[in-house]
């Protein structure tokens, strides 16, 4: 069961990694972005590591504080529902 747990968290992260590359180099060349909504979504909803790793390695919207201390929030969360399911089914 944690291994089914794990594989959706690192799917959501990897997803909102992807979106956060994506989102950059669409700013860079000027075109169709990805609204802030579907990023908040994918990190919300397990993608928080995803998030704020793409984030900080990409330097994409660290100018603004409430995705710099959010995502840092749900990456945290993120890790505590994965450490708390791995005690809690081994």
């Amino acid at each position: 069961m944690f291994l089914i747990i794990l594989g959706y968290f690192v799917l959501l992260s990897v997803l909102a990694f992807a979106m956060m590359y994506m989102d950059k180099k669409q700013a860079q060349r000027r075109g169709r972005r990805i609204p802030e909504k579907n990023l908040w979504t994918a990190a919300i909803f397990g993608g928080g590591i995803g998030a704020y790793l793409g984030m900080m390695f990409f330097r994409h919207k660290t100018r603004h504080t409430n995705f710099r201390v959010g995502f840092l929030m749900l990456a945290v969360i993120d890790a505590a529902i994965l450490v708390w399911s791995y005690q809690t089914i081994n």
